[in-house]
This record gives structure tokens, sequence and C-alpha cells, in this order.
């Protein structure tokens, strides 16, 4: 009779709220019929219930990764200088034509020389009439005399003769205005007959088969600069091209203001596309690992500050902790945590807990991305 009472009373219980929910909208509790909810969580993280997680993987690479750091540079002239006179005078000839490489030593200018011409003749023919009386003198016969005076006196005056030559051709050497170097002449700034001072403007040259790339770097990475490391630039003005250069220079100060560092690259220049002045996109190679450790981006499972990866062993999902590198398109390099060839699951990671049993369905042997 207990039995039943206890039976009748849940059963009362079970009508009595069926009656109060249909006026309400309520539904009664499980526990109060007898049943219990079943528990999901268990098949929603690992599957057990159901067999092994399907996963896929993706062995750890070996790939080549460089490291930049990216500034903007400006390209000068490896030698550049304003071609000017010494001397006043007036242009008698233009030697050269705008934009036009010359040699070293070319004549640009030719500055009026008629006047220092008459005079370097006067010298030369004096220092040939001191240096006939000197031989003369030299040459007399032992019975002839002749006093050591006059002989010192014939000397000196054949050394002076020879230096107004060597000054009258210093002078007209001045009127003569050359290129210092080999390079390219820029636009003229004088016309035949003008008359010029020392000082005025005539033109420029640049030599720029090999030109200079100036940009600044941020002194937290001064102590991984190096000379010799690798430079590439581009610039909106070659769209597509990319130029290679290296570190010459490293400034041995920094920019309090800026705190930074300036670093000059230097680029081969053949073609003369790279023009003094240009503005460039520059990226300084930091550092180049030829055998770094990559994975997928979509095998990385950051949790705060620490980074995991799951790396299949023995049927098996072992959660593994990893320091990562840089970051490349669709992949991350692994600094430390794992082996190259290790399979790390890069589909199935959200249903994976630790040492869960999986199943591979397939391996990638390619970048997923």
């Amino acid at each position: 009779m207990t039995q039943l009472a206890i039976l009748a009373a849940i059963g009362g219980a079970g009508a009595g709220w069926q009656i109060y929910g249909e006026q309400f909208g309520l539904r009664p509790p499980l526990e109060m019929l007898g049943l219990r909810q079943a528990s999901t969580q268990g098949g929603a993280r690992g599957g057990v219930q159901g067999g092994p997680v399907a996963v896929i993987v993706q062995p750890v690479r070996v790939g080549q990764v460089v490291e930049r750091v990216e500034s903007v540079g400006t390209v000068r002239a490896r030698e550049a200088v304003t071609i000017t006179t010494k001397v006043a005078g007036i242009v008698e000839a233009i030697r050269f034509t705008e934009g036009e490489r010359v040699d070293a030593g070319a004549t640009l200018v030719q500055l009026d020389a008629a006047a220092l011409r008459a005079e370097l003749d006067q010298a030369r023919a004096m220092l040939d009439d001191s240096r006939s009386q000197l031989v003369r003198g030299r040459q007399l016969q032992a019975g002839a005399t002749i006093a050591a005076q006059r002989l010192e006196t014939l000397e000196a005056v054949a050394r002076q003769a020879e230096g107004r030559v060597r000054q009258a051709e210093a002078r007209l050497e001045e009127l003569r205005v050359i290129a210092p170097f080999a390079g390219r002449v820029g636009l003229r700034q004088v016309s035949p007959g003008a008359l010029i001072q020392p000082g005025t403007v005539i033109t420029t040259l640049d030599d720029t088969v090999r030109v200079r790339v100036e940009f600044s770097v941020p002194e937290v990475y001064l102590a991984r600069i190096r000379v010799g490391s690798g430079v590439t630039a581009h610039s909106s003005a070659y769209e597509g091209r990319r130029f290679q250069g290296t570190v010459a220079v490293i400034d041995t100060r920094i920019d309090p203001a800026t705190r930074s560092v300036r670093v000059i690259s230097e680029f081969d220049n053949a073609d003369e596309a790279l023009r003094p002045g240009l503005f460039l996109t520059v990226e300084l190679v930091l550092e180049q690992r030829d055998r770094a450790l990559l994975v997928a981006e979509e095998a990385i499972d950051p949790v705060g500050d620490h980074a995991y990866v799951y790396v299949v062993r023995d049927g098996r999902a072992r959660r593994q902790e990893v320091r990562l590198g840089l970051r490349l398109p669709g992949e991350v390099e692994i600094r430390d945590g794992l082996n190259a060839g290790e399979p790390v699951v890069v589909r199935g990671v959200q249903r994976l807990r630790n040492d869960i049993p999986v199943r591979v369905t397939e391996t990638l042997t390619r970048p997923t991305s």
C-alpha cells in the first residue's frame, strides 16, 4: 500500500504541474517526472562516446624566414658636386650637353684665355733666352774666363723664367673648367659670352651608376643592424620593380629627437633609374633563418600569453606549448617546442583536449593558404 501511495503522489504531482503549466506556459522539472537530463558535454569536447575525433594534420615544415624592418629613404648620388669657376672670365665655349655622361677630366667650360696665352708665350720666350745664355756660359773653353758671380746670375734668371712659365700655365688651366669625376651633368646655368665671377654656378655633376639611399631605423633595432645586410627598396615611380642593395654605413650617433639611427645603403644603378632625391620605401633585413620551423596559422591555440598546438603521437592529440616567431602569410614560425616533420593538427583543433584519441583523415603536404 505504501508504494502505491507514493506512485499515486508522483502521478498526482505530474498531473498538477501539467494543468498548472498549460495555464501559465511552464514545464515541470524533469526530476519530478523521474527523468534525468542527458549529458552531452563529454561528446562535444572529446567525442569519446562517438570514438576518436577526426582531424587533419600537417607536418612541421622547414623553410626560410626573413625578418625585416621598414623605413623610408631618399636617393643620393654616390658623388655629387656643383660645378663653378675659381676665377672671373668670359665664357668662350661650352663643351658639354645637358644630361650627358662625361669622363673625369673632361672640359665642361672654356673661359676666354687670349691674354693669358700671350703672357705664356712671352714667358716661354724669356725662358728659352735665359737657358741659352746659361748654356753658353757653361760651355766656355778652359782658357776663357767668366766670373762665377755672372754664372750664378744666369742660373737665377733661368729659374725665374721657369717660374713665370709655370705660373702662366696654372692660370691658363684655371680658365678651363673640368669634370672632377665621371658622371652625368645637369642643366647649364651660363651661356657663351657671359661674364662670370668666382663661385658662379655652371651646372651640376652626379655619379649615379651607384647610388646611396639614406634612411632611419628605430634604436631598438640597433644591435641587429650589420654592415652588409640586405636592403630592398621600391618606389611608386616604378610599379612592381624592387631594387636590391646593402648597408654601407651606420651612423655613430642616435638622433635624440627621433630615437633613431641613420643608415646609408648602396645600390647598383647601371640604368640610372634611381635619381638623386627620389623617395623610396626601404626594407632592411635584420635576420635571415634558412631552416626555420613553420606550421599553419590555424594550428595555433592561443591561451592568454601562451600558445599551444596539438601534435598527434600514438593516435592521441598531445597538447604542446610552443614559442612563436615571425608570422608569414598563412604560417607561423615556431622558435621552440616542436621538431621538423611532427604531425600537427590543422583541422578540428576546436574539438580537442589533451590526450584525446584522434583519427587522422588527411595529411596535408603543402601550406594551407
